[in-house]
């Protein structure tokens, strides 16, 4: 059995081929020309060049796999280009998922995103039932990853046997890109974070993230989505665990969200207008940093057996991970 894996180079994919790999399977990964394979590289892999936005690629990439694990995504909070976002979020799942179903693959694992689900006032945990808000499609990324999970659902109900994952915000080593979480941790450990704003995010181990993946594979339903999380920290908890496992003070200033998002709206027409380059401080960010993103991993915990190991360790890993590549200037 052949299993194809899109976006195997990125954080969460190459987790998701590590834990394929330590179960005996034979993986092949799409990736693109050009793109950096650090988190792949000396792996027992068979490697297929192809792009999301190339619909021949994609038939070549899955034949003769049996399953198809589509985790690449355009994750950026902001580009020039708006479109190419949907591109390669929306379309580009629609094309695959259209290749799956033509080549008759038994089973497709979507990753999804929490950004997906609804949200509940006051920081309560939402679940896969809670009911959608439009209102928090505050970016394109999420707004494109709102549309790719609804064209997965079509694909679901026109046959192809397709489970749904929604990982929440997963931490650990390899976020080489980083991620906006891992620039979190990277701005920290570089003490080029003088305040926080008072939000929250449900963490999970990316390996941890990657064990759902394959256990939603060998015990999801089809047509259902789960969650995958862990611990509901706040911003400042999530910090104050960083001071911990690394020994530099954690920022004591809560910044006003009026201000954040200022200087959001500010970095944005620069770089929309001006500069061309990717903002300081994204505007996308401080919208999403207006809710607290809490949710309820139980079902999957319940259904799949959702690993649930320490958030302190995976925070602790990713540091070292940071350390360890030179990614850290600061010296304490």
């Amino acid at each position: 059995m052949k299993t194809l894996v899109t976006g195997a180079t990125g954080f969460l994919g190459s987790a998701i081929v590590r834990e394929l790999l330590k179960d005996g399977r034979k993986v092949r990964a799409l990736i693109r020309e050009g793109t950096p394979t650090e988190n792949i590289d000396g792996l027992d892999l068979e490697l297929a060049y192809g792009d999301l936005r190339d619909k021949d690629s994609l038939k070549k990439a899955l034949r003769n796999c049996d399953v198809l694990y589509h985790t690449a995504a355009y994750y950026s909070l902001w580009d020039k280009n708006k479109r190419l976002i949907y591109d390669i979020n929306v379309e580009g799942t629609r094309s695959i998922l259209q290749a799956a179903l033509d080549l008759g693959v038994t089973k497709t694992v979507y990753t999804s995103t929490v950004g997906c689900i609804g949200l509940l006032e006051n920081g309560i945990p939402a679940n896969e039932e809670t009911p959608f808000n439009s209102a928090t499609l505050c970016n394109d990324y999420k707004r494109s990853k709102y549309q790719a999970e609804q064209v997965a659902k079509e694909f679901s109900h026109n046959g192809l046997p397709l489970v749904i994952v929604n990982p929440s915000t997963p931490v650990g080593p390899r976020d080489i890109k980083p991620t906006p979480t891992g620039k979190i941790i990277l701005d920290f450990l570089n003490r080029k974070m003088p305040a926080y704003l008072d939000t929250g995010l449900n963490l999970i181990d990316v390996n941890d993230c990657a064990r759902g993946h394959l256990l939603a594979e060998e015990k999801g339903v089809p047509g259902e989505r789960y969650i995958l999380g862990n611990q509901n920290m706040s911003l400042k908890e999530i910090l104050l665990t960083l001071e911990k496992v690394t020994g530099l003070k954690a920022p004591t200033v809560k910044m006003p969200y009026w201000v954040a998002y200022a200087a959001g709206w500010v970095c944005d027409t620069l770089s929309d207008h001006v500069t061309g380059r990717h903002p300081a401080v994204p505007l996308a960010g401080v919208r999403m940093a207006k809710y607290f993103m809490y949710f309820d991993s139980s079902k999957a915990v319940r259904e799949l057996g959702l690993p649930q190991n320490s958030i302190e360790t995976a925070l602790e890993e990713a540091v070292q991970w940071y350390k360890d590549h030179s990614r850290v200037s600061f010296k304490n």
